[in-house]
């Protein structure tokens, strides 16, 4: 059926439904039988209240709205709109009444009595909704037939009887083709237990949730708490496992768009899922302030961390969003997404080297970027290690030379992503981002330029990280290959840190470090056997673990911060800031000129050297003799704020 031919008859099928409910509420009325007189003016005034009604609804767009997904909040638009068309009438009738009894009998003919308007009210609302609601009903049952046909729907109990969970059970009728038949929900709120959240029962608490699968015959779980913490989905998953339950869970909140789920995107249980922390809470103005109508500049651009802050900064409609990135295949990639994603923002690719400076002073003097994020990085520790040059180059040389183009063209803000690594470093790549750090400083202190730093350790699923990596050793059958029984580190999702860092952008005078709350250290071999157990193996039985010892330059701990560093709380909750001592810009410039010519030697140790010499702090340790991550605070009490290691205190002047 073509559109028009669709709109014909649904106008035809609305003013039946009016024109019926008018009638009926003449028959209720007078009990069934109309009077002569109360006849003629049915006939009189039927064409005009229900064109009143239809325009009132027309007027409100509840025409465009399709029947097949009619729902709670479409009918209350349509009775809002029928109510609107009902004041009017009751206007035309408090208005036309004097003029009734003063002019003529045939005006007194066209009013419509008061009760005769309320229960055209009434019946028109359940006349016109009912007819969608009935046309939803015959589609879902048809959309069933079809699926049924084609394999059984499997049999979901869903865990979390609140607002995402209704959502889901919505969306599961209005879709058949998914194949999800809800039977019932768990929920560890008692006063649910019972209860029916749209038809579908409250089974009981997740306590029991093996029990109850088995008494309704589901073979699939679905964890439809958009908000649950990483603990309660471990704990779920773990039960499904014991009962050999399918479960899957639904994309987390901030995936949810407009409110509406979207159960295409369900999917198994990720190790993000394990890991889910609360959302983070961003001061939206403060960052629409910053970026809005400016140009921003983003270095790595098509690296982990700068890709996401590109979908990041594009959100809140830069004038002109500068991709700046050397590799050409990530280059591509990134711009081609966000033209698509963004079609409105001005997104220009360039391909550029850091090191390059002529190169990067074109880029500069020709757009003339007011916020700077730096996010172009060699970040690799056992490669670092290989080639400490390269380090130098592109981790202290390439940020010294976009952080003196922003101090040469006035940029408002330079923003420095740095790493946990950086603290009391063992590794070249640590040390040469803290010498990244130290330049970011000893500019802000000759700079109209704000110079921050944001440091957080590691990030899920970024390019190169343990999580792909173990993922592509399941994936061969194994083994998984572990460094140290021990080791531990700490983890966010990409979208959380680079969330923070444009936060933390808003913050600050200058030289600040801003550290991430990164939450508790987790051990690497849970992760491993984490990962595995989610993809349906057992670890030691179906997948090995091999330990393979620690790599140069590797902690058995990362550190965010030291005892001697002195950081304050701010505004956010998940960031700390630290005021460091800085050297002076023109030590530094002159200590920098003759570290870039060594790292042009290639000569590993006397590389190592020099960095000693202006990160003191840095130590080639082994890592076998760590020192201890912090314990986690009491229960109740605040958390201590991290610190900052003194900059430049002792550094040879």
């Amino acid at each position: 059926m073509t559109r028009f031919a669709t709109r014909t008859w649904q106008f035809a099928l609305d003013l039946a439904a009016l024109s019926s409910a008018y009638v009926v509420a003449y028959l209720l009325r007078f009990d069934w039988y109309i009077p002569a007189w109360a006849r003629d003016r049915l006939i009189d005034t039927l064409p005009y209240a229900v064109l009143i009604q239809y325009a009132a609804m027309a007027l409100m767009g509840t025409h465009r709205y399709a029947w097949r997904y009619v729902g709670l909040r479409e009918a209350i638009r349509i009775f809002g709109a029928l109510c609107a068309g009902t004041g009017v009438l009751l206007v035309v009738r408090v208005l036309s009444a004097p003029l009734a009894k003063s002019v003529s009998r045939d005006v007194h003919r066209g009013l419509i009595p008061y009760g005769i308007i309320f229960l055209f009210l009434l019946l028109g609302a359940c006349g016109v909704i009912g007819i969608r609601v009935l046309r939803r009903l015959i589609a879902e049952r048809q959309g069933k037939r079809v699926i049924e046909s084609a394999r059984e729907p499997l049999r979901t109990v869903l865990v979390g009887a609140g607002q995402a969970g209704v959502l889901v059970v919505r969306e599961a009728e209005a879709r058949a083709d998914l194949g999800i038949m809800p039977v019932g929900f768990v929920d560890d709120d008692p006063v649910k237990v019972g209860t029916l959240l749209h038809g579908v029962p409250v089974l009981g608490t997740t306590e029991k949730l093996r029990d109850i699968c088995a008494s309704v015959n589901a073979t699939q779980v679905l964890i439809t708490i958009a908000r649950a913490s990483g603990k309660d989905v471990r704990r779920i998953v773990e039960q499904c496992e014991k009962a050999d339950l399918s479960v899957k869970i639904i994309p987390a909140m901030h995936e949810i768009v407009g409110g509406k789920i979207n159960l295409s995107n369900v999917r198994s249980v990720a190790i993000e899922d394990l890991l889910r922390r609360e959302p983070v809470k961003l001061d939206e103005t403060a960052i629409a302030e910053k970026i809005r109508g400016r140009v921003v500049m983003i270095t790595g651009a098509g690296g982990s961390i700068g890709s996401e802050l590109c979908r990041q900064v594009a959100r809140y409609e830069p004038e002109q969003l500068l991709l700046v990135e050397r590799a050409e295949n990530a280059l591509f990639e990134i711009h081609r997404e966000l033209i698509a994603t963004f079609p409105t923002i001005k997104c220009v690719p360039v391909i550029a080297d850091i090191c390059d400076v002529e190169r990067m002073t074109t880029v500069f003097g020709k757009h003339r970027p007011a916020l700077v994020f730096h996010a172009a990085a060699h970040k690799h520790v056992p490669m670092m290690e290989w080639n400490p040059g390269e380090a130098v180059k592109n981790n202290v040389v390439g940020t010294y030379t976009v952080a003196t183009l922003c101090d040469r063209f006035k940029v408002e803000t330079f923003v420095l992503i740095s790493t946990d690594k950086a603290v009391n470093p063992t590794s070249i790549m640590g040390a040469t981002k803290r010498l990244a750090e130290l330049c970011s400083q000893a500019l802000a202190k000759k700079s109209k330029t704000r110079f921050l730093a944001v440091r957080f350790g590691n990030v899920l699923g970024s390019a190169g990280s343990v999580v792909p990596i173990f993922r592509e050793q399941i994936a061969r059958g194994g083994p998984v290959t572990i460094t140290h029984p021990e080791m531990k580190r700490y983890f966010m999702t990409i979208p959380e840190a680079s969330q923070l860092v444009l936060q933390a952008a808003t913050m600050g005078k200058g030289g600040e470090i801003f550290i991430l709350d990164m939450g508790e250290p987790v051990k690497i071999v849970d992760l491993a056997k984490d990962l595995i157990t989610l993809s349906g193996l057992h670890p030691g039985e179906d997948i090995e673990i091999q330990f393979t010892g620690i790599r140069p330059g590797e902690k058995l701990f990362e550190e965010l911060s030291v005892a001697e560093e002195q950081a304050d709380k701010t505004a956010h909750p998940k960031i700390f800031i630290g005021r460091l001592k800085a050297l002076d810009f023109s030590d530094l410039d002159d200590r920098l000129d003759d570290l870039a010519e060594v790292a042009n030697t290639g000569d590993a140790a006397e590389i190592k050297r020099r960095i000693a010499e202006l990160v003191p702090e840095f130590e080639q340790r082994s890592a076998e003799t760590p020192t201890p991550p912090p314990r986690p605070s009491q229960a109740g009490a605040p958390p201590r704020p991290p610190e900052i290691t003194p900059a430049f205190a002792s550094v040879p002047r």
